[in-house]
């Protein structure tokens, strides 16, 4: 143990130190003394940053380029992300609601108490301001993330968009649209670009940038705001509260529940990686590729 155990220790413990050394001091004479130090018991202050990527604005900007270049071109441009994952069942949410008693709720929030897990993915369609949210009730992964995608676009995006060719997805750089995931890049090329002849562009956030996506600040934290306070005690019931959600702005959500098991820990092999034709831009090409059908022949 090192000579600074100390610092955790409590005024009484500290005080039968000092006895063992020959000073006897009550907890209070201890504590005027070490305030007269300007000591005080404190917790950390998260003030740090870590190094951001020597590429982060580099991407930024070329985002931005990016979405204007498919404003002007008429294609569609999508955010998407999975909301944080909610318990089922008689649990405290944060927030208020106006009542005349609050509702009672479970003391603790235990997963065996849970009937399930809800896992949210959203798909933020930002020329149109709509969402499209589907509620898994198995893992988060890739599979999951693109055939959520290629849901919107059967239901949503190809009337919305006719006889548009393009289409860019702006993702988070982890998570089920990892930027390092192999099967989102496989899935993306089997059911979206090869189905419906779509050019796909995918440009990931940096490391800890998330916060930027647009689904979150148009899309997740009004959803967050529609059930603050109000426990989600069936799947129906979170489904039907993202449907409710809108916003001044003219925000419109539509929901679904998947019910389809999704198994983890599906691996994509160097030789299906290399059949995809995937094309890396020159810029950040680890964080922008384009996904193109493989019955056309690729431009880019």
């Amino acid at each position: 143990m090192s000579d600074q155990c100390w610092v955790r220790r409590s005024l009484s413990a500290i005080r039968q130190g000092l006895i063992q050394i020959g000073h006897v001091l009550s907890p209070n004479t201890i504590r005027r003394l070490l305030s007269h130090h300007k000591i005080r018991p404190k917790s950390h202050c998260k003030r740090l940053k870590t190094t951001p990527h020597p590429q982060r604005d580099e991407q930024f900007r070329y985002i931005q380029r990016q979405r204007e270049v498919f404003e002007l071109m008429q294609q569609a441009i999508i955010s998407v992300d999975t909301k944080k994952k909610e318990l089922i069942g008689n649990f405290a949410q944060a927030g208020q609601v106006w009542c005349e008693q609050a509702d009672s709720v479970l003391m603790y929030d235990f997963a065996s108490d849970a009937e399930g897990k809800a896992v949210p993915h959203g798909i933020y369609d930002i020329q149109a301001n709509r969402g499209y949210v589907c509620v898994g009730q198995s893992a988060d992964t890739p599979t999951f993330a693109v055939d959520n995608i290629v849901e919107w676009w059967e239901q949503e995006g190809r009337d919305r968009y006719p006889n548009r060719t393009d289409l860019l997805i702006l993702a988070d750089g982890g998570g089920s649209n990892s930027s390092r995931s192999r099967v989102f890049k496989q899935q993306l090329q089997l059911k979206l670009a090869d189905v419906w002849n779509l050019v796909v562009t995918v440009a990931h956030y940096p490391p800890g940038a998330s916060k930027w996506n647009p689904i979150e600040h148009r899309l997740f934290s009004h959803i967050s705001q529609t059930w603050a306070g109000t426990a989600l005690t069936s799947f129906e019931h979170v489904v039907g509260a993202i449907r409710h959600t809108t916003t001044q702005t003219g925000l419109q959500v539509q929901a679904s529940l998947v019910t389809q098991h999704y198994p983890t820990g599906v691996k994509v092999s160097d030789q299906e990686m290399n059949a995809l034709n995937l094309l890396r831009h020159t810029i950040c090409p680890d964080w922008n590729y384009t996904i193109f059908p493989r019955r056309t022949v690729s431009y880019f």
